[in-house]
């Protein structure tokens, strides 16, 4: 079962985008990894669940800058009450910026120190302010929603169609509920999407990366980087619209 395993972003100020995700989601640093030219730290609540994602933030040593792009969406977390969550982050010093009114009551936006956009949603399941899912734009429903059923062997277990868009929300069929899921977000007038370097990739998690690799190839996979390429440590394919997903091993 490929189940998410964190999904990445780049940030421009690692210490600044640290400070803000511990102040206001009480995320911890999990781990840590310093090589040479970039830093990757991962976090996450206290209480993840054994099944949930992380958020993997990349801060590259040469101070590049990051074009945002549309491709990618958000990230959502989990509140009980998303007006009392709004409210709190409010009172916190986090700037307003979708409440929960112009949303039509039932979710909110705020915005990362690196303008990352990040959903309140309320869910009554899962640690307060986890991954609840990583939203990603397509071009062709069909096209995507194949790709990851036939690819990951993921499910769809909620849609949501509307005059000028649809969302599919998909993940391994056994996962718990505590798990991320990825939303298919699809607009009905045929734009296409710029996907940036703001945002990096989802992962997926394995007991075996070769014999997952090999299946991916089998099933179609684009051979983008290798377990070999990558030191046996983890590979990366791209979905139908060139979102890169990492494999990685429990």
């Amino acid at each position: 079962m490929l189940t998410l395993d964190h999904t990445m972003m780049r940030v421009e100020d690692l210490e600044a985008s640290i400070d803000w995700y511990q102040t206001y989601l009480d995320y911890e640093e999990k781990s840590r990894w310093e090589a040479d030219t970039f830093t990757n730290v991962f976090l996450g609540p206290e209480d993840v669940h054994d099944e949930g994602a992380l958020l993997e933030l990349t801060y590259n040593h040469d101070g590049r800058a990051y074009t945002m792009g549309d491709s990618w969406g958000h990230i959502a977390v989990r509140v009980e009450d998303v007006y009392d969550a709004y409210e709190e982050l409010m009172d916190a010093g986090v700037e307003d910026y979708r409440d929960p009114d112009s949303c039509g009551g039932s979710y909110a936006f705020v915005t990362d120190p690196d303008g990352h956009e990040i959903e309140i949603v309320e869910r009554d399941h899962g640690a307060k302010w986890s991954l609840d899912h990583t939203m990603l734009r397509v071009e062709d429903a069909d096209e995507a929603i194949g790709w990851y059923t036939r690819k990951l062997d993921y499910e769809m277990f909620r849609r949501s169609e509307h005059d000028s868009f649809s969302l599919y929300f998909l993940k391994p069929r056994d996962a718990a509920d505590e798990a991320m899921s990825v939303e298919l977000t699809y607009n009905y007038d045929d734009r296409s999407y710029e996907l940036g370097d703001a945002w990096g990739h989802v992962a997926v998690n394995t007991d075996d990366l070769h014999e997952t690799w090999d299946e991916l190839l089998t099933r179609g996979a684009e051979d983008y980087r290798d377990p070999e390429s990558c030191d046996d440590r983890y590979a990366f394919t791209k979905d139908a619209d060139g979102h890169e997903i990492e494999i990685v091993t429990n």
